[in-house]
């Protein structure tokens, strides 16, 4: 099996889109693995000229191409796994994340977040970030540790749905901000367009369930992920994102409305059980209750995102 590099270049991104249209950065064999540097953030929230804090060059070659946008996230990738087909399973193993720059940022902006009718105003924090410690500061607040992972990770949409923003969710995966997602995780994503191609960004430093200023600690990130293709000949139907992390079985859902994100990923949730045990389904609907937490995953992304987390060993 082969590793990869990718840098995030005015040549490998694409801002704030996903489209079934867009050609490959790179295409790789099942198995193999890649690492994409990433970078994060519009010229909207860069620090100011007298900042301690430097731009990272690779971001600054970004802006300064002045690319297309049309979301909130700059993406790298595609990158297309060869023999991909619509109705396969690519499983995406996250192997290891690393921060590769010392600051980060955290943002409120106009019509925006949770709660928007009370922060009419811009404001942006530019935090600290110490690697080697392992933590963030705030310079309003204190010292906090680092659980870094990738808020955007995903593959083409339907090529049905054209261009796409990055700012939403959807079957195809993308902004999920789902903080389980860490190194030593595991995302299955169905494939909607041949090749998949996958893409990743918006990095996150740490964050808490809901998001609800809209940012997390945003900043660049450097991950390494091995693809895996499960081809629908095998698996069967899969239509929508799950994970696994050492601990737990991840389980999702996404819409507009926060209960019926709910709805769906107790649906997931229970659909999942079923297909793994001898429980009925009002079985496995009452063992929801006793056994499954169901979080709020975010809920400033237009699709708001609910996540169920079953312990492994509890009951398979």
């Amino acid at each position: 099996m082969a590793h990869h590099q990718l840098a995030s270049t005015p040549d490998t991104i694409r801002f704030g889109m996903f489209d079934a249209a867009f050609d490959p950065v790179l295409t790789i064999a099942p198995g193999d693995s890649v690492t994409f540097e990433c970078v994060s953030g519009g010229v909207e929230v860069m620090p100011p000229p007298a900042s301690p804090y430097a731009i990272p060059p690779a971001l600054q070659a970004i802006h300064d191409s002045k690319p297309d946008r049309i979301g909130p996230h700059i993406l790298t990738g595609p990158v297309a796994i060869a023999g991909a087909e619509p109705g396969d399973m690519l499983e995406v193993r996250i192997e290891a994340i690393e921060p590769n720059n010392d600051w980060g940022y955290c943002a409120v902006r106009p019509l925006a977040g949770t709660i928007p009718e009370d922060f009419p105003e811009r404001y942006v924090s530019h935090i600290a970030v110490d690697r080697a410690r392992g933590v963030c500061k705030p310079e309003w607040g204190p010292e906090l540790p680092l659980a870094p992972f990738f808020g955007t990770m995903g593959v083409a949409p339907p090529a049905r749905y054209g261009r796409l923003s990055s700012r939403e969710p959807r079957e195809h995966g993308g902004n999920m901000d789902n903080k389980e997602l860490v190194a030593g995780s595991t995302l299955f994503l169905p494939v909607w367009a041949p090749g998949a191609n996958f893409s990743v960004g918006d990095g996150h430093g740490r964050q808490g369930d809901g998001e609800v200023c809209v940012n997390a600690l945003e900043m660049g990130l450097t991950g390494t992920f091995t693809f895996v293709l499960h081809k629908a000949s095998e698996i069967g139907a899969f239509p929508w994102p799950c994970a696994e992390t050492p601990t737990h079985y991840v389980l999702m859902g996404f819409n507009e409305d926060l209960d019926l994100a709910m709805k769906q990923a107790l649906r997931q949730t229970i659909d999942f059980i079923i297909a793994r045990s001898s429980l009925t389904r009002v079985q496995a609907y009452q063992f929801c209750s006793l056994a499954v937490d169901f979080r709020v995953t975010q809920t400033v992304n237009g699709e708001k995102g609910v996540h169920a987390l079953l312990k492994k060993g509890v009951l398979f």
